[in-house]
């Protein structure tokens, strides 16, 4: 049955609320009191009457009406407690109680608030005296020029004074007049870029809007007085989507979990004004409701039902409907105001050319208009808003612009740049923080400004490291080429800087990035000249940035080519702790005649000469991800076979080999008719670089050496070999193609300098369909190569079995401290075998609900408490997980015994894990039994769940050994850690069908050599494997 809703409000954030709602299937009629022009007789839009300063007449008029929403624009009503009141009287009634709206009528609260919980906000100091306020503004250290009165929202609410005396001018004629109340707040003046962010929020679950940024000033360019806002935009495109997660988890969050710890739920939409400084991001104030303009350019660009989205809000099950927003779509709003707004203005001005602005397809939403005898005529200071959605900014701000263009009336005032700043912008991130202005001399002096020889000294003619400023230059003329072609390649590390962060080792990223570069535009014969840098962090480790430079400035010299400059920028909010991104710009020159282009080159009979790799580069990291989740080790464990004391990381960190300076002479003989850089690409693809279609290519793997590494990748993983033939290098970095006649010399000519063997040959088209090169001899070459222990004589199996589609899981919780993030992020691997599908709670408001909410999961509450016995609370969960076609359940901290028919209907479908060893200690308190009785081993342990507890259903493992310095919380912790890489590794062995529970309830392995990740018919039963067996004389 659709439902009658009640605006309360007059201005053009109320039409586009009432507009939003019209939409919906849900609502029959909705009325907006007093409303405006365009809220009159519009479709099921009407205006009221009813006197919205008095709560009881409203709440009669519902009630009359058979009102069953109303929704509150006016923070002063909020402030006022009119949701108290309609809600105390029956009345559904959408926004923050009084007690939640202080955050925006209280200045002094929502200031006390934000310091209490630790919340970044400008300085700021409250007074009853304006004396004091005044000694207090002149005497501060920082700029106390914001003087913010207490109370509801008011025309002159805020004043931003350009100087003390004015600040204290201001506080003169508001204290001394009681223009808005006798408490004034002054506030430090922070400098950035301002932005709203809001959000739909329940109490507990905070859905985020888009973020819009609002024209405060009255004319273009910033310039004239402050205004409620002359136009706004949506999205912002400055901020990246790092900054806006952490606004929503360290504001939007903390602000809603505050509000709850301390009495006063918020429920309803909560704006944050917040200013993004160079010491981060802060609050400048609150609204208890969609601002205007905002509401303006965010409501276009929600894709669900506002009406259904409220009515979640209100029965607190956000998280179970999170909104969505229209993708690749900007939407701009220009406002246009009487003349002499924000001051006196005139009324009674006939609006005209309203039809057309529709017609153009844009949206106008009124705001000081009212009809007069059948014609539209200001009211107000704001008179009307004009919103454009279109593809991108510039288009939008076009269409607005036409559209404020076609409307007409006296005086009208608007601005034509809405929205500029952000085209503005467009190539900086909001919040970028340049060496000019955030970095102290001293790091200037050892980043910025370094001697000759450490970046150009010793390199090449050309490059001028005397001249001094922003710019790098070179001489080409001098470099001594006569009829030059410039080559360019631009580069990052992708996946692998995320390696070399949590390894903390940062010497081998800046060779690395030269050697990805330089070996790029080798393939056309090219020599490089000059290379330049772009480094990007959240906050500057010195020590870090320095020695990447060093190893860029090496790499620089070693490939014989200038260092010229780079440019280094701290991003604040962007990036976390530690972490950086970076990124390198070659360019290089070959002589016009000389120029590499080689893919119609390559004949029948040519031959491939392959040049050794380093290890890994580029593609794969992924896999390798995945491989070190499933195998248990970690960047510090020993790397695998021969290779010393290296660890996994140091191998994996091994830079890219720099070619240029060995085999140029050799490309430039005339002798090599292709060469391509292949170390960050799969074997198979690096090749097709150079082979033309019209002919094939076979490999013998054979004929070169495989490194222990991509042995080791290709067990753990049980890869295919096609598989590690397109991710990896396998061992090749580069190749040459050459004349079989020439091959014998520039073999040995390359051989002078690098490890290269005769690999392959071009040969006749292939035309048996699939890949046209074909890599022999790729499954003995590793075995050949690998360390006893890492492969067998045993025959592998070569191919794959087709996969299946991801396993639903399903994970019950009771609260806080379980496996949730875990396993969610593990599901995300490329990887994983399983897919979260839904999340269930026996408590409401827990924090893995929230979690859950954030990951875009669906999460359902089942109290225990509302049901008669276990096995009908089990039979309601019991039809959810139907209802979601689970097939799997994880049990992560689900505090609720499960009834036996249960159990039995999904057995060897559950799993939970322990913390403790099988088997696990009866009774008491497990951390601290296992250091009373002398433990040096304890752990966890996940395991299939039964009617009756079985240590043969044991899946995985994870030991803990037991310090002489642990106490219960140290222990638990490492203990915890064990159970979050634990149970994502036994989810997936059971995902994939590696082990399942047998009938005799023992767990059941697939034979050895079959992929954790397929699907497989043999099976072998047997729970030894995964029980830890202690060593002799060990108490376990």
């Amino acid at each position: 049955m659709a439902d009658r809703v009640l605006v309360i409000g007059s201005g053009g954030r109320e039409h586009a609320l009432a507009w939003k709602l019209a939409q919906s299937p849900h609502v029959k009629q909705v009325f907006v009191a007093p409303g405006n022009a365009g809220t009159a007789d519009n479709g099921k839009i009407s205006n009221s009457a009813v006197l919205v300063s008095n709560h009881t007449i409203v709440t009669q008029f519902c009630k009359d009406h058979n009102i069953g929403l109303v929704l509150v624009g006016q923070e002063a009503l909020l402030a006022a407690g009119i949701v108290d009141d309609l809600r105390a009287a029956g009345v559904r009634c959408f926004g923050p109680s009084a007690k939640a709206a202080q955050l925006a009528s209280n200045t002094s609260f929502a200031k006390a608030f934000l310091d209490r919980h630790g919340i970044p906000t400008a300085r700021w100091k409250a007074f009853t005296n304006p004396q004091e306020a005044c000694r207090f503004i002149i005497s501060t250290d920082f700029p106390a020029r914001v003087v913010r009165a207490r109370g509801p929202a008011a025309r002159k609410e805020v004043t931003i004074a350009a100087s003390k005396e004015e600040a204290c001018r201001a506080v003169q004629e508001i204290m001394q007049d009681r223009m808005f109340g006798e408490v004034v707040v002054i506030e430090e003046l922070l400098q950035g870029e301002e932005l709203s962010c809001l959000c739909f929020t329940d109490g507990v679950t905070v859905a985020s809007m888009p973020p819009a940024q609002v024209h405060k000033r009255l004319l273009d360019g910033d310039q004239g007085p402050n205004t409620g806002g002359m136009g706004a935009y949506c999205p912002v495109p400055q901020v990246p989507e790092v900054l806006l997660e952490k606004i929503n988890d360290a504001i939007l969050q903390h602000v809603v979990d505050s509000m709850r710890q301390e009495g006063a739920a918020y429920v309803g939409v909560l704006q944050t004004g917040l200013m993004l400084t160079k010491d981060g991001v802060k609050i400048l104030n609150f609204k208890c409701q969609f601002g205007d303009p905002q509401c303006q350019v965010i409501l276009p660009l929600l894709k669900n039902d506002l009406y259904e989205v409220i009515q979640a809000t209100i029965d607190g099950k956000l998280c179970s409907f999170m909104p969505a927003w229209s993708e690749n779509s900007t939407a701009v709003c220009v406002v246009m105001a009487s003349p002499g707004y924000p001051g006196d203005y005139d009324k009674g001005m006939e609006v005209t050319g309203l039809l057309q602005a529709k017609e153009l397809g844009l949206q106008v939403f009124h705001a000081g208009t009212t009809l007069k005898d059948g014609r539209v005529v200001t009211s107000g200071g704001r008179v009307l808003s004009i919103t454009a959605v279109k593809e991108d900014l510039m288009k939008a701000l076009g269409e607005a612009n036409r559209g404020v263009a076609a409307i007409r009336f006296k005086g009208a005032t608007y601005r034509k740049d809405i929205g500029h700043r952000g085209i503005r912008l467009l190539k900086q991130s909001l919040g970028l923080i340049y060496k000019e202005r955030c970095v102290e001399a001293i790091t200037n002096d050892v980043l910025f400004h370094q001697p000759k020889r450490s970046i150009v000294s010793g390199t090449r003619s050309g490059s001028h490291s005397e001249v001094r400023g922003f710019t790098g230059f070179f001489d080409l003329k001098a470099s001594g080429y006569d009829d030059p072609i410039l080559v360019s390649q631009t580069k990052g590390l992708g996946s692998k800087l995320q390696v070399a962060q949590a390894c903390k080792r940062h010497d081998t990223i800046g060779q690395d990035l030269v050697a990805v570069c330089v070996n790029d535009i080798l393939a056309q014969g090219a020599e490089p000249l000059f290379f330049l840098t772009y480094f990007a962090c959240g906050k500057l480790d010195v020590e870090v940035a320095q020695t990447i430079k060093e190893g860029i400035a090496e790499a620089c010299r070693n490939a014989g080519c200038a260092f010229l400059g780079r440019e280094m920028a701290e991003v604040t909010g962007m990036y976390s702790s530690g972490e950086y991104d970076l990124a390198g710009f070659v360019v290089g020159a070959v002589e016009r005649g000389q120029m590499l282009l080689g893919l119609q080159r390559a004949d029948e009979e040519d031959v491939f000469i392959g040049l050794a790799s380093s290890g890994i580069h580029g593609r794969g990291f992924s896999i390798i991800r995945k491989i070190l989740l499933m195998s248990s080790l970690y960047y510090s464990s020993p790397a695998p076979g021969s290779c010393g004391d290296k660890t996994l990381g140091d191998v994996l960190l091994t830079p890219a080999k720099l070619y240029s300076p060995s085999l140029l002479p050799v490309l430039r003989s005339g002798h090599v008719k292709a060469f391509a850089f292949i170390a960050e690409e799969g074997l198979l693809e690096g090749i097709s670089r150079v082979l033309p279609e019209h002919v094939s290519a076979v490999l013998d793997a054979l004929s070169w050496k495989i490194p222990e590494i991509f042995c080791w990748l290709y067990k753990e993983g049980n890869l295919s070999e096609e598989e590690m033939a397109w991710t990896f290098n396998c061992g090749i970095g580069a190749v040459l193609v050459v004349q079989k006649e020439l091959a014998q010399h520039v073999l040995k000519d390359v051989q002078r300098h690098e490890e290269a063997w005769l690999i392959g040959e071009v040969v006749a088209p292939c035309h048996t369909g699939g890949s046209h090169i074909k890599v022999k001899n790729l499954l003995e070459a590793l075995q050949l190569s690998s360390p006893q222990h890492l492969l067998n004589n045993a025959v592998v199996e070569s191919q794959h079995q087709p996969r299946r589609n991801k396993v639903k899981v399903a994970v019950l919780v009771s609260g806080t401290g379980t496996n949730l993030a875990a396993l969610i992020n593990y599901a995300k691997e490329p990887g994983s075998c399983a897919q979260v599908v839904l999340v269930i709670s026996n408590k409401s408001g827990v924090e893995e609900l929230r979690n859950a909410a954030r990951a875009g999961i669906p999460t359902r509450v089942i109290d225990h408490k509302l049901y008669g016995s276990r096995s009908e609370f089990d039979s309601t969960i019991d039809q959810v997980l139907e209802e979601f076609a689970v097939e799997l359940i994880c049990l992560s901290g689900f505090m609720r015994i499960l009834s036996s028919p249960f159990l039995r209907k999904w057995k060897g479908k559950i799993l939970n894990a322990s913390p403790s060893l099988f088997p696990a200690i009866k009774g008491g308190n497990v951390h601290q039994q296992s250091l009373q009785t002398g433990f040096k081993v304890t752990g966890c342990t996940v395991h299939f769940v039964l009617e009756e507890s079985c240590p043969k259903a044991v899946i995985h493992q994870e030991p803990v050994s037991v310090r002489a310095d642990d106490t219960e919380e140290t222990l638990s912790a490492r203990v915890q850690e064990a159970e979050c890489r634990a149970f994502p590794i036994a989810l997936q062995l059971v995902a994939s069908g590696a082990v399942q529970l047998g009938a005799d309830g023992k767990t059941c392995w697939k034979q050895e050599g079959q992929s954790l990740g397929l699907q497989g018919e043999k099976s072998d039963c047997a729970s030894s494997p995964v029980v830890l067996e202690p060593e002799e004389n060990e108490a376990v």
